[in-house]
């Protein structure tokens, strides 16, 4: 049965992280004397991903990644015949999302999205600290396989309850003070789908990069999770338990 409010969520949910995360990034990350610095953009995307968990989490699981998603079917809890939709959703959320921060961003004299690289993920030349594709690869797919591995076992049937949110929103941030020097982190096609629209040119020339490595390391750390723990004794959708 379609149940469009799980769809709406997901697409909600991944607008505020892209919003949230790479708006705070392009908007506050070096704003003159007062920026808020790597630490500042990391927590900005682990709150955007701990707040929605939270407001979402009953409705859709709060995936809010394609990654995410295909990790949680990957480690059986999550049906892969849902995979496409979600996906759908997320991609659509964060491109109205930097839809959104492109219209404000715009707004400041002498913003240029493609020569800021708004938020945009990338190696090589376009990684923050230069770092090359073969160390960004590595990066993605470890850190997205580990995003994973703390979901499912946030979310697990014997996890105490109504924590997972915490351990998420941390977890990502802890993944963004790693990995904003290699790639300006992505651990999420979709959030790194939305900028680079916008940004154009090497954005879009790297984005392959930035859908395969997180794919590859969410089904890692899903099918990872599975094997080393026992099944949860309650059907577990994403954030959250699903209710009943």
């Amino acid at each position: 049965m379609v149940n469009p409010q799980k769809y709406a969520a997901e697409l909600i949910g991944t607008f505020w992280l892209t919003l949230g995360g790479c708006g705070s990034a392009v908007l506050a990350a070096a704003f003159p004397e007062l920026g808020i610095g790597f630490l500042g953009v990391s927590l900005a995307f682990g709150l955007t991903v701990l707040t929605m968990a939270y407001a979402i989490g009953h409705v859709s699981g709060c995936h809010l990644n394609p990654a995410v998603t295909v990790g949680l079917a990957a480690g059986g809890r999550f049906p892969t015949s849902e995979i496409l939709p979600y996906i759908v959703a997320q991609v659509l959320g964060a491109v109205l999302g930097a839809l959104v921060l492109y219209v404000i961003a715009s707004g400041a004299p002498g913003f240029d999205a493609a020569g800021s690289g708004f938020a945009s993920n990338g190696y090589g030349a376009h990684s923050p600290g230069g770092y090359s594709m073969g160390a960004a690869f590595m990066a993605e797919v470890v850190l997205t396989a580990f995003f994973l591995f703390i979901i499912m076992g946030a979310t697990h049937g014997r996890a105490p309850v109504g924590f997972a949110p915490i351990a998420i929103g941390l977890g990502l941030t802890l993944i963004h003070l790693i990995s904003i020097p290699i790639t300006n982190t992505s651990v999420n096609p979709a959030r790194s789908t939305g900028p680079a629209l916008f940004a154009g040119g090497w954005a879009l020339g790297q984005l392959w990069m930035f859908w395969i490595a997180p794919l590859i390391g969410g089904a890692a750390g899903g099918i990872l999770y599975r094997w080393i723990s026992p099944q949860p004794e309650e059907p577990v959708v994403g954030g959250v338990r699903s209710p009943g």
